[in-house]
């Protein structure tokens, strides 16, 4: 448990393939279903305090309470995941805390010395920051707003791993 943010939520994995990593995850380690986007709706995106458009591709499935995300970006526009691929990489990117609060966590974040590498909206989902805290790969930390319809939107995640039996492995990401 992070004595600033509380429990890990999430695992987010940046992949050069996402349909062969969703079918790793399912027919290999058994976790799914995932629920996928092919062109995830960021809005407000800005890399490094300037605006970008990452065109990326979401999946997002539980193991137990532990949410795990994977992350195919399209374009080469600004963004974490474009540089976590550019040095080489693939594989675990961030780790991400749930918050219902989110404002004053990201200010609290700020006041504390973390700088934001990139942050946005996904839909009506919500807001995200991801604090530029890479010292190696799969240390980036997130901070994901819950309230409204993300923390219900991750419950039916939830719900839908816990008694899942293989079948139906990737499903369509609920609109947001």
């Amino acid at each position: 448990m992070s004595r600033r943010f509380g429990a890990i939520r999430q695992n987010g994995y940046v992949v050069r393939d996402i349909q062969a990593a969703m079918r790793h995850w399912s027919e290999v380690l058994g976790i799914g279903p995932w629920f996928y986007v092919e062109h995830a709706p960021f809005r407000n995106f800005r890399y490094r305090g300037e605006a970008s458009a990452p065109d990326a591709a979401i999946a997002l499935a539980n193991s137990g309470d532990l949410q795990i995300e994977l992350i195919q970006q399209w374009n080469d526009a600004p963004s974490l995941y474009r540089d976590f691929l550019a040095a080489g990489n693939e594989g675990l990117q961030h780790i991400a805390y749930w918050t219902e609060s989110f404002a004053a966590d990201r200010q609290a974040a700020l006041d504390a010395g973390y700088r934001i590498g990139h942050e946005g909206e996904t839909g009506s989902f919500g807001p995200f920051a991801y604090f530029d805290t890479e010292s190696h790969p799969g240390t980036v930390i997130e901070l994901s707003d819950i309230g409204g319809p993300k923390l219900a939107l991750f419950k039916t995640i939830r719900e839908a791993s816990e008694n899942w039996d293989g079948t139906d492995p990737v499903r369509p990401f609920p609109a947001g």
